[in-house]
């Protein structure tokens, strides 16, 4: 992700993952059809004056908060880095997806002072991070992403777990034209109101950037993410791979063999440290 680029992600999109953040009270006022994402938050708006000005993306290293109290955990999900076009308002016409990768969306999770979403995203330097961008051909059924699974693991005291679910990416509950749709629509229409932000004034303020990066919401997590919070010294990978040529099961046994170089796959390896 290059520091001109702006940077949002996705809630809600896939099932039960906000209720096992424990942040599904948080959206109680927020209404949305059946099944649809909750909203979108910022993460990063280039040279903001505001603590979303930091550049919090570092693909080597998850930089936790420096207070020791918070409680944070990894939230793998796949990413868009999209073209975008305005009309002559600044309204967004159009999204389109250029590149796929796995993405890292770090949160904190029980910051009691945070009143928007967002301040518990970008917490430190090193509080997102991303893999090799795997080009579009078309973001539809019949293209590449139909191939593609995300899997993630967490590595501590010597073992390799399981993190996330290992999912295929077409099953989050909006993608393809249903989530490009709506992504644009949530852009220009989304206001202030109870943790979510006013996206049009977000983009405005960053002069319309023609790209935007998108995490498009995290996956659901095995029962030991659910409870165990990222510590110094553990290591979080996340891999989106081509499942018709690889399995999970090969993922792991790549990732113990310290192989990052995959030919079609999109890895992140990042190591714990305090800030």
């Amino acid at each position: 992700m290059q520091r001109e680029f702006l940077g949002f992600g996705v809630i809600g999109n896939f099932a039960n993952h906000l209720e096992q953040a424990g942040e599904a009270n948080d959206f109680k006022d927020i209404k949305s059809e059946e099944g649809a994402p909750k909203g979108i938050f910022p993460f990063y708006i280039p040279e903001d004056d505001s603590f979303l000005g930091r550049y919090c993306v570092d693909n080597q290293k998850i930089i936790l908060p420096n207070d020791n109290m918070l409680n944070v955990q990894a939230e793998p999900e796949i990413a868009l880095e999209c073209d975008v076009t305005y009309d002559l308002e600044g309204k967004i016409i159009s999204l389109l997806p250029k590149f796929f990768m796995a993405f890292n969306d770090t949160s904190v999770r029980n910051d009691t002072s945070a009143i928007k979403i967002s301040q518990k995203k970008n917490f430190s330097d090193g509080s997102k991070g991303y893999g090799y961008k795997i080009p579009v051909d078309k973001f539809e059924n019949g293209g590449i992403c139909d191939n593609y699974s995300l899997t993630s693991f967490l590595i501590f005291e010597g073992k390799t777990h399981q993190y996330g679910d290992n999912i295929k990416i077409v099953n989050y509950s909006y993608f393809y034209k249903k989530l490009i749709d709506w992504t644009v629509d949530k852009l220009n229409t989304q206001t202030d109101h109870t943790v979510l932000e006013d996206l049009r004034e977000i983009i405005k303020r960053s002069n319309q950037p023609s790209k935007i990066l998108i995490s498009i919401g995290a996956t659901s997590y095995t029962s030991l993410a659910e409870t165990r919070f990222l510590k110094e010294g553990d290591e979080v990978c996340v891999i989106a791979y081509d499942h018709n040529k690889y399995n999970n099961k090969q993922m792991q046994s790549f990732i113990e063999q310290g192989v990052t170089g995959l030919k079609d796959c999109s890895i992140i390896r990042q190591m714990v440290v305090n800030g």
